[in-house]
């Protein structure tokens, strides 16, 4: 469904400083909206309150495609926690020597970051995406788990992309038509420092929750079960249709809360598109 489009008197806003997903951009938020705004009715698909159980076992093999701050930062977690990371940028393997030395991550060529995996993080520019190779996932495991962490910034990086714009569809399921394969979207309203500062044990009051959406069960299941492991609860924010829930400038977005608050913030998004984030 196309989403409708915001006129021109939205609400004001001001910036502030960076570190969501998106490669350090500044993010815009809103100042917020009057009590009486009307709201879409959103109700999360799965009721259930307890968090995704651990993964059996650790040391996944896992790529990471993008070298930025979520994908440098979600690097160093990873391979902390046992897992076998590869990982890639647009400049070559030769670039990322000093992340490897530090991590014990392997440094790949995009073509290769899939190879076996049985997870796969996507995070780059969505400007990126189309120029990533063709069967990228051919070699990965077979029940691999694709998380897309991207964002939509046509005024600050990306430019115009009509496919958004023109015909509704969420960023992610933007995404995912062109990698020709089903993404789980995460991270991509997770300050970038946070996953290295912010994670807690389970059951501690201040452990944040992030927003998982995504229309493949069982690969939601494993990345829900994974950001369990990194330390961060979880609240499934439906399918991909539904993912305009946690894109740029929704309630959800940036926001350090545990699981109730998150829920909250995802039954208060719109649908609408914000001026600032659109091209």
């Amino acid at each position: 469904m196309r989403r409708r489009r915001r006129g021109s008197c939205g609400p004001s806003w001001r910036t502030r400083s960076a570190g969501l997903a998106g490669r350090g951009l500044t993010a815009l938020t809103r100042s917020p909206r009057p009590r009486n705004t009307p709201r879409t009715p959103w109700v999360e698909p799965h009721q259930e309150d307890a968090r995704a159980s651990n993964l059996e076992g650790s040391g996944m093999k896992i790529g990471i495609i993008g070298a930025g701050n979520i994908g440098g930062n979600l690097t160093r977690r990873l391979t902390a926690l046992g897992h076998d990371v590869s990982v890639a940028n647009s400049r070559g393997p030769h670039t990322l020597t000093e992340l490897a030395e530090e991590t014990g991550a392997t440094p790949v060529r995009v073509e290769e970051a899939a190879r076996g995996a049985e997870v796969v993080v996507v995070t780059v520019p969505l400007k990126a995406v189309p120029d990533l190779p063709k069967g990228l996932f051919d070699a990965a495991a077979e029940d691999v788990a694709v998380i897309d962490t991207g964002n939509y910034y046509p005024q600050q990086r990306d430019g115009r992309i009509a496919g958004i714009e023109d015909e509704g569809l969420t960023e992610s399921r933007w995404t995912e038509q062109h990698l020709g394969h089903p993404v789980i979207k995460a991270f991509n309203g997770t300050y970038a420092q946070d996953i290295l500062d912010r994670h807690r044990p389970a059951g501690a009051p201040d452990r944040v929750a992030l927003p998982v959406a995504g229309d493949d069960e069982a690969a939601k299941a494993k990345v829900r079960a994974l950001i369990d492991e990194l330390g961060f609860d979880t609240v499934d924010a439906g399918g991909l249709d539904d993912s305009w829930r946690q894109q740029p400038d929704t309630p959800v977005y940036g926001l350090r809360a545990g699981v109730a608050e998150v829920r909250k913030a995802l039954a208060e998004a719109s649908p609408e598109r914000p001026a600032a984030f659109r091209g």
